[in-house]
């Protein structure tokens, strides 16, 4: 079926830079239903967000093609789905709205948001993309869907087989058009919409406005509106921007300070590559942080799971790659560090969006070495943000930190008043001891060496050294380690993590004192310090009589 064009177009686009919006502006001020207003104060949306009272009452008002250019974290989302669901006749036997994105994630993100707004409505949504199984996708499909939100390769797969019907089509959604157009979706988005009637309504999302967005909107729309919220308005207000200049032997140790200096940690790190992203997860779960990564080469399967531990909390350091952030919907989000800068200005705006979120305070960091410098002052004066310099936290700041994380947790628990249980076992102690060595004792036995400044001279690279960049010659460098073999790998269900805890539940051998941590098929290597390596040796050996469970490498 072919797509009516509009021929006489400068008469018909209506560019709005942006609307004057009042403070008070609510959810009910913009038309919405009773049901709907109900259902955002239920989800704690009280205040739209500019782009949501820039698109929603335009689109009530008349069904309105629109391209709304804001951020990512600005509420795109609901900005488009609110009045979706607030004018959408559902009748389940036809496709009446299609939502085009560029990622896995982003679909099902898409998705769930659109249900969180469904309240009693009988509308039924559906997300789409490779990886899951075609035969359940054209089952469910065929059962009907009101609205379907998908991946381009995965649409056309389904329009091929005659398994999805366009024609029907009231509302077409293209979210994150710029990075869809970037990653080479423009001749699926063409051959899509040539399948459509024609008449649908149809809203595009973009974070910027290149050229080819218009071009497709020209072709495409018969009239339409550019509703735009400035860069800088839109997400930046609640984000801190600073910057350390750091070697890039140095990165890593930089990472790590700051993961000890900060008090709870919660947020992404991004890397330029897959192999950068996977390198660096590795190493923090070396050192024992909670860490997990997420780019295009990880499965659906362990996608979904890692960003359900992230989301819930359940781990606390997500390292990624730019494409596979997108879709990330997580608001409380502590911090964002930029371990690489982004060769494009969008992609830095991308990547801070991340955080500042739903009014909460957010920090960037970005990592800049002497080559990264012109790049710097080139994002500075595109997104006209002033990303302050300052010095990453010392060896000494991070134990302070450490030290008042420390105070803060212990006066926590006797204003709370909750020891009683350990009064008893307390005088008992005391009662062979004098209090400050018990104290001292308890310490050690809790925390090692987490409060001495030897151990982090261990762990992190001194400033003044000329190391190479390769983590294990370094790490190797530090003390004398010992390679120990471990005659557990893959096979027996062991990771990184999973070793950590083996260690430490047989040995009490500290995460942060294991290095360059190898887990094989059949079997597994560790460094550790020398004394280190001979209490495991002793502890996990305990019974002679069984083949030893953890040697000595051999060189």
């Amino acid at each position: 079926m072919s797509m009516s064009k509009n021929t006489n177009l400068s008469e018909n686009i209506n560019i709005s830079e942006d609307y004057t919006l009042s403070e008070s502006l609510t959810f009910a001020k913009l038309g919405l239903s009773q049901a709907m207003v109900e259902i955002l104060a239920k989800k704690g949306f009280e205040e739209p967000s500019k782009i949501q009272a820039l698109v929603i009452p335009e689109f009530l008002k008349q069904k309105s093609n629109i391209i709304g250019q804001a951020q990512t974290g600005t509420g795109k989302t609901a900005a488009f789905a609110i009045p979706i669901l607030e004018t959408l006749i559902p009748t389940h036997g036809v496709t009446k709205a299609l939502i085009l994105t560029p990622t896995r994630e982003l679909a099902n993100q898409v998705s769930d948001e659109i249900y969180s707004l469904i309240g009693n409505k009988q509308v039924r949504v559906y997300p789409v993309y490779g990886g899951q199984s075609m035969e359940q996708q054209i089952k469910n499909i065929r059962r009907g869907v009101d609205i379907i939100v998908g991946t381009p390769g995965r649409i056309i797969d389904l329009l091929e087989r005659k398994i999805l019907d366009l024609t029907s089509l009231e509302y077409f959604v293209l979210d994150e058009a710029d990075e869809m157009l970037n990653m080479g979706f423009i001749d699926a988005i063409e051959e899509i919409l040539q399948q459509t009637n024609g008449q649908q309504s149809m809203l595009f999302f973009s974070a910027t406005m290149p050229g080819s967005i218009l071009t497709i909107a020209k072709k495409y729309m018969k009239e339409f509106k550019i509703l735009k919220v400035e860069p800088n308005e839109a997400t930046t207000d609640l984000t801190e921007q600073i910057y350390f200049e750091v070697r890039e032997a140095e990165k890593f140790d930089t990472l790590c300070r700051v993961l000890d200096y900060e008090r709870e940690f919660y947020g992404i790190i991004f890397a330029r590559t897959k192999q950068e992203t996977d390198e660096i997860t590795a190493r923090l779960k070396t050192r024992g942080y909670s860490a997990e990564a997420l780019h295009g080469d990880i499965n659906q399967a362990v996608r979904n799971k890692t960003l359900s531990y992230f989301k819930n909390k359940q781990i606390n350091i997500l390292v990624a790659t730019d494409v596979a952030a997108r879709g990330i919907d997580v608001n409380n989000l502590t911090h964002v560090i930029n371990y690489s800068v982004p060769r494009e200005a969008e992609s830095y705006i991308h990547r801070i969006g991340r955080t500042g979120r739903a009014g909460n305070k957010g920090v960037a960091i970005t990592f800049i070495t002497r080559k990264d410098a012109f790049q710097l002052m080139r994002i500075q004066k595109m997104t006209k943000t002033n990303i302050k310099r300052q010095s990453a936290p010392t060896v000494n700041e991070v134990i302070i930190a450490k030290k008042e994380a420390f105070d803060a947790c212990i006066n926590e628990i006797i204003n709370e008043n909750d020891y009683a249980e350990y009064s008893e076992l307390a005088k008992n102690t005391l009662a062979n001891h004098a209090p400050e060595v018990v104290i001292a004792a308890i310490l050690r036995h809790a925390y090692g060496d987490e409060f001495l400044p030897q151990n982090y001279q261990m762990q992190y690279n001194n400033s003044n050294s000329s190391s190479s960049s390769n983590h294990t010659d370094y790490e190797n460098k530090l003390e004398d380690q010992t390679r120990l073999f471990v005659a557990l790998g893959k096979k027996d269900g062991y990771t990184p993590k999973k070793m950590l805890e083996l260690l430490y539940t047989e040995c009490k051998t500290p995460a942060r004192k294991v290095r360059d941590i190898r887990i094989l098929d059949n079997f597994s290597f560790i460094s550790v310090p020398f004394d280190e390596a001979e209490i495991i040796l002793r502890t996990i050996n305990s019974d002679k009589k069984k083949k030893p469970l953890i040697s000595r490498a051999k060189k």
